[in-house]
């Protein structure tokens, strides 16, 4: 075993016999690889602990990829670039930095370096806001947000760029109005920039919380999101990700991993998602909404404003992806965060391949003769399967099912997000793409997971054209059988690559149960 991955466990189980003694600081609750990292950000805190555990020099040495001392060799992860560059970029090495820039953590040192006074304060209780370009991403101290109006609005709030007027943003501080005015290029829509929010920052007279204008003062720290989507995996994950994000571009603190913090989504509609769970990897309070704060002056003492889904060449949904690269370290981390915060079980494969189809249960894209296609997988004891309806189980019982597959097969739809959370190893098999080719090509690309999906067209046979509610054919519109011959011969071919991947485990169970084939 190598000496890395002993020196981890090691570490942990004196962090977590340690962490009383930091000064009354609990470190936060992380991947142990993660935790290493974090301990190299924050020096001062990594010096309250055993010298003997954090001077070995793989974990000195080891870190995110968004600091600027950060080697290749310490990086979380290297993107994997095989292949010809030519026709993408200048060199094999401009093809690598690149992706890292546009997918990876590169694209948060970015971020850090771009961060700039918008409002600086004189005096240390003074507000203060800085931004990344665009506005992107901001945070601020001590500022008021006045949503007095709301009570007023008749419609519910929701994509509105007109949540603030006037003056219904305010700080004491030295706004540099120049500046901010020329960051308001990407106002297109809301869920691009912060600029439709704070092109209506003013400066108060006197200190927001000596200004006796608050109705309310927020104590804890509060990420305020306008988020894509609730009910759409796909979308509502790109809030996710891109709040993730937010931490690293945040982590001026070693309180920036906590969850004592507020969540307050930019909409008045009640939340509500299948997925809200995911939220608690974030925050152990309950999420608001501006309906828990209309008719109030609110004074937020620590606010930030992160990363936003649809940011032009944003994160996750507007990524633009160099060709010929995948594996970005940044979405692994994610993967590993969730999958930790929400502690879902991990169990290592054993001597069969261990394969989960989604079935779904929607009016259009169900698989006609799904029976026909998994009795042969089912009769092969090389494999495992099982047959689930996600709609039908809690996410964490979701993820607990796809953090143990090693194939994930299933129709182009949102559901095929869960491809974020499988092993390293691991395949995602999109049946039939629906002439949308890339979606999650890519993201499977960017998780770093293998991808495969229908290759013979003449052996996939619609139920008919399809038939888009706005008038048309559409491929997303109808239903499917597919060949079950080449439907095993790819399931085979993705079973290949699995066992050859490096990462996949060698062990295996002596006494494997006999195959079943399990519907949830």
């Amino acid at each position: 075993m190598p000496i890395l991955p002993i020196l981890i466990v090691v570490l942990r189980l004196s962090l977590v016999e340690d962490a009383k003694h930091l000064d009354g600081f609990t470190l936060p609750s992380l991947p142990s690889e993660h935790l290493i990292r974090y301990l190299n950000t924050f020096p001062k805190l990594k010096q309250q602990l055993p010298t003997n555990l954090t001077a070995k020099g793989t974990i000195s040495s080891a870190c995110w990829g968004h600091e600027r001392d950060c080697t290749p060799a310490g990086r979380f992860q290297t993107p994997q670039c095989p292949g010809e560059h030519t026709g993408w970029a200048r060199s094999k090495e401009a093809q690598v930095r690149t992706f890292y820039n546009q997918a990876d953590f590169g694209y948060i040192q970015e971020q850090l370096s771009q961060l700039t006074p918008q409002c600086v304060p004189t005096y240390l209780g003074d507000s203060s806001l800085e931004c990344t370009h665009y506005l992107r991403f901001c945070r601020g101290r001590n500022l008021l947000f006045d949503f007095r109006d709301l009570v007023q609005r008749e419609e519910r709030i929701r994509y509105h760029m007109d949540v603030l007027g006037p003056g219904q943003l305010l700080g004491h501080c030295n706004l540099n109005r120049t500046r901010l005015a020329g960051e308001m290029e990407h106002i297109g829509s809301a869920l691009q920039s912060w600029g439709p929010e704070l092109r209506n920052f003013d400066v108060l007279p006197h200190p927001v919380l000596e200004s006796g204008l608050c109705d309310v003062v927020v104590n804890t720290p509060t990420f305020i999101m306008k988020i894509d989507a609730t009910y759409n995996m796909y979308h509502h994950f790109c809030d996710f990700f891109n709040l993730y994000a937010s931490l690293f571009v945040n982590q001026s603190h070693p309180a920036a991993f906590n969850t004592d913090v507020q969540i307050l989504i930019w909409e008045t509609y009640p939340y509500d998602s299948p997925f809200r769970d995911t939220f608690k990897a974030f925050s152990q309070r309950p999420v608001w909404t501006l309906s828990d704060v209309e008719g109030k002056r609110v004074c937020f003492k620590n606010v930030v404003l992160p990363l936003l889904p649809r940011m032009i060449f944003g994160l996750f949904y507007n990524t633009p992806i160099v060709r010929g690269c995948s594996n970005s370290g940044l979405f692994r981390a994610f993967s590993e965060f969730i999958l930790h915060r929400l502690q879902i079980p991990y169990k290592p494969p054993q001597q069969r391949i261990r394969i989960t189809y989604l079935s779904r249960r929607t009016k259009y894209r169900q698989v006609l003769n799904e029976d026909e296609l998994l009795a042969p997988l089912e009769a092969n004891d090389k494999y495992a399967v099982q047959r689930v309806s996600y709609e039908r189980l809690s996410f964490t019982n979701q993820l607990a099912i796809t953090r143990n597959t090693d194939i994930l097969i299933g129709m182009h739809g949102a559901g095929l997000t869960h491809l974020l959370f499988l092993p390293n190893w691991a395949c995602i098999f999109e049946l039939y793409n629906c002439e949308d080719p890339n979606c999650y090509k890519d993201l499977a690309r960017l998780r770093g997971v293998r991808y495969r999906t229908w290759e013979q067209r003449e052996l996939v046979y619609p139920q008919d054209e399809g038939h888009h509610p706005e008038g048309g054919a559409h491929a997303k519109f109808t239903n499917y059988s597919f060949d079950v011959k080449e439907f095993v011969h790819l399931v085979d071919k993705a079973a290949k690559e699995i066992l050859s991947h490096k990462e996949f485990p060698r062990e295996t169970s002596e006494n494997p149960s006999t195959t079943q084939h399990n519907e949830l």
